[in-house]
């Protein structure tokens, strides 16, 4: 069985952060696999030290002759049984042939340009049966959740963003875009007097975001760390994870945090609303709306045993649904599956 992966992205998004771990998953579980990434993915180093072979390209929406001579010659060199396509971008270079196409969705947008897929993944049962309300055949659609790796590390020291021990430290992860919510979290923390929060992100709001903390007097309870690299320190440090997404598909966040052992508080996207049973994982709120995430988090803060058992359920999840293993094992699974739908075809 041989796995070609083809990225188009090349921002440092979920979905490409996801693809290396995914990339290293199936390596370690010995799956021949290669991949052709945008020459700017940020991951090529570490793809590269597991030994997989890497083609870079440029991955142009208008010139793209240059991207799918690439991948043609890697097609008629390593000769795939499956071609995954990470995303619209990539499957907008979709080669035909001899192989299977696999696209993978990370989100409900997209879907027109994955649609010519021999076989279809998703995050989700929500997001199936999203891609069957759009036409896709539902029998060719396989659910594959994403993992998350657990990595034991020390935990940075509060001192270092000007954070007293003693209080209670929230932590997020996100880009500052309209659809993570953050500007209802930050209306949230002014009834939360006792709490800190780290956002942990770059974007396009990031000024906008900064301007609103200051003017609901948060200057000093909210600190902006910009973009990290050392999400699992962060995570060490703090006390619960705030997930205010407006919308979102998934969210690894929720299985990090559940890995890390952290109270993981969510609104009802549709992500969190697909995993999570409310009070005995994590809590669930409703979306953009301050007055009750505020009243959470308090909630969370100030009970303990509710506390110590979200940690206990939701590592419980994580152990059982969402490691690397786990994933390895589905992601084989499906493809080994869907080969043999083909040759039965045939």
């Amino acid at each position: 069985m041989k796995i070609l992966h083809i990225m188009g992205g090349a921002n440092d998004g979920g979905a490409e952060i996801f693809f290396s771990d995914a990339l290293l998953a199936l390596n370690n579980s010995g799956v021949d696999q290669q991949a052709i990434v945008n020459k700017s993915y940020k991951r090529i180093d570490q793809l590269e030290g597991l030994g997989i072979p890497i083609q870079k390209a440029s991955f142009n929406k208008i010139f793209k002759w240059s991207t799918k001579v690439i991948i043609e010659e890697v097609i008629s060199d390593f000769k795939p049984d499956i071609i995954h396509y990470w995303m619209g971008r990539a499957a907008s270079f979709m080669i035909k042939g001899s192989h299977i196409n696999i696209g993978w969705h990370s989100g409900y947008r997209g879907v027109e340009r994955l649609r010519g897929c021999d076989y279809h993944l998703a995050l989700t049962q929500e997001l199936k049966l999203h891609l069957v309300r759009h036409k896709l055949p539902k029998k060719n659609i396989f659910i594959l959740p994403i993992y998350a790796p657990y990595l034991r590390v020390k935990s940075i020291k509060r001192e270092a963003f000007d954070t007293p021990i003693k209080v209670p430290l929230l932590l997020t992860l996100a880009r500052l875009h309209p659809v993570k919510g953050l500007d209802i979290l930050l209306s949230a923390m002014v009834e939360v007097p006792k709490a800190y929060l780290w956002i942990a992100g770059s974007g396009e709001l990031e000024s906008q975001l900064k301007q609103q903390a200051r003017g609901l007097g948060l200057q000093n309870r909210v600190k902006f760390l910009g973009w990290r690299e050392d999400k699992e320190a962060l995570m060490g440090a703090a006390d619960l994870f705030i997930f205010p997404s407006r919308n979102d598909a998934f969210g690894a966040v929720m299985i990090e945090a559940w890995a890390h052992k952290i109270p993981f508080i969510a609104t009802k996207a549709p992500g969190p609303k697909a995993y999570i049973n409310n009070k005995i994982d994590g809590v669930l709120v409703d979306i953009d709306n301050p007055k009750k995430l505020s009243k959470a988090i308090n909630m969370t803060i100030n009970d303990i045993p509710l506390q110590k058992k979200l940690i206990k359920n939701g590592y419980k999840r994580y152990q059982k649904e969402f490691t690397e293993k786990v994933f390895a094992l589905n992601a084989t699974n499906i493809y080994k599956e869907i080969l043999k739908s083909k040759k039965n075809n045939d």
